[in-house]
């Protein structure tokens, strides 16, 4: 293992600013507080959306989605309805590791699936499918399935049995920790990144446990937290004092409330229509349509030139942008605005595919979860989560102060990135 400087990075995926700071303060997490109370720790903004594939994508790139390319889980092809699965080969801008210098060790971050050769060793995060293009080098895959190492917890338990779900998380991150350990003290590294994705699974699944201590998975829970918090100070003490650990999330979490889909509101609003005796979704738009969303509330306009079915001409987006604006703005469920915020592409992407993102991106009240799917009969509803992404309140963590002039106030996953790449050019 070099001697030089090195760069760590740990993310808790989804845990929000204020969940870290009260399991700190409460003996949860006593490692990870000592680094709250002689480091620098802030709020960190997500990317919008506020999801897992953008936000890491420009965390590990220090980009925004127009420049790296990844807007989504889903999208279309270009010039048709018909749905994609945007992956590591969709990235266009370079990862921190194939710019460091040094070897890189790279365990399960999110939309890095399918791995490629590097300087190092990566083991892709979810959405990952085949095993053997999760893991580079190759040679490391029966080691991995030796420790029976899982690329994702089996978030479909959770439908059938909370018990059997919350096994499968705890045998899941029992791998991913020994993949560490192995990775830490067996491989030449100069840069490592780990990320925990459970802690996500869990508060979809189980805010209310969180939220309420005499729930009775609320100490499985917490327990989750505690061995996360015992390989902190495994890193810890095991650190130089040159090095640099940054622990951060991707975006934030609260209670959920309700689910509002956003198709549902353009159908009754006459703003997306479908071919009669069709079922609804994109591969059977009609002409006339002027909107459809995407998980989980992106808006794009059906442009003529752009879509098969396209109807709206390039010189009347402004107004159904102004008409879409205005019924997102006024929808509210039992009294409550739904949208808290409606940002432009414009105004939130700048780089050579911005064409590629959605017109419009909703961001939704305290409470609401806003989903995509265009079958739904109903306008709200209520599926087995409990707990939902938000947008403001991530966190990041170093180990160190450092100059107010190295990040804004309230950094971005962005900043975050930059700065990773900062330190490891």
């Amino acid at each position: 293992m070099s001697t030089d400087s090195r760069t760590v990075i740990v993310g808790l995926d989804g845990v929000p600013f204020g969940m870290l700071k009260k399991f700190g303060e409460t003996g949860v997490m006593p490692n990870t507080h000592e680094i709250i109370k002689n480091g620098y720790f802030s709020k960190l903004r997500s990317s919008i959306p506020e999801i897992s594939s953008v936000a890491w994508s420009s965390i590990i790139t220090g980009a925004n989605a127009a420049e790296h390319g990844i807007f989504g889980f889903i999208d279309t092809h270009p010039g048709t309805y018909s749905m994609r699965f945007p992956n590591y080969t969709d990235v266009k801008v370079k990862p921190f590791w194939e710019v460091a210098r040094g070897e890189s060790v790279i365990v399960n971050v999110p939309a890095t699936y399918p791995v490629r050769p590097m300087n190092g060793v990566h083991v892709a995060g979810f959405v990952a499918i085949d095993f053997n293009k999760s893991v580079y080098p190759s040679q490391l895959v029966p080691l991995l399935k030796d420790m029976d190492y899982r690329l994702d917890v089996d978030a479909s338990k959770a439908h059938t049995s909370m018990d059997d779900f919350l096994e499968d998380v705890d045998k899941t991150l029992d791998a991913r920790i020994a993949a560490y350990r192995y990775l830490w003290k067996n491989q030449d590294w100069q840069n490592f990144m780990l990320i925990f994705t459970g802690t996500d699974r869990l508060m979809h699944f189980l805010w209310c446990a969180y939220a309420d201590e005499n729930h009775k998975y609320h100490e499985l829970f917490v327990d989750h937290f505690r061995k996360i918090d015992v390989v902190i100070g495994e890193i810890v003490a095991d650190l130089n004092e040159n090095d640099t650990l940054l622990i951060l999330s991707d975006h934030g979490f609260e209670g959920l409330e309700t689910e509002f889909y956003v198709n549902r509101l353009l159908i009754e609003k006459g703003l997306l229509q479908f071919n009669p005796g069709t079922d609804p979704n994109l591969s059977n738009i009609a002409y006339g349509s002027k909107a459809f969303a995407l998980d989980p509330a992106r808006i794009f306009i059906n442009q003529k030139g752009k879509y098969p079915e396209g109807s709206v001409a390039p010189e009347d987006r402004e107004s159904v942008i102004t008409e879409l604006t205005a019924v997102f703005s006024e929808f509210e469920i039992n009294g409550k605005k739904a949208i808290k915020h409606i940002y432009r592409k414009e105004d939130v992407y700048s780089g050579p595919y911005i064409d590629e993102g959605a017109d419009l991106i909703l961001i939704a009240e305290s409470g609401i979860n806003l989903k995509g799917a265009m079958g739904a009969k109903q306008m709200t509803g209520k599926g087995p989560f409990t707990g939902k992404h938000t947008l403001d309140d991530a966190f990041l963590l170093i180990n160190k102060k450092i100059d107010a002039g190295q990040l804004p106030p309230t950094p971005s996953v962005i900043d975050a990135g930059q700065y990773i790449k900062s330190k490891v050019s």
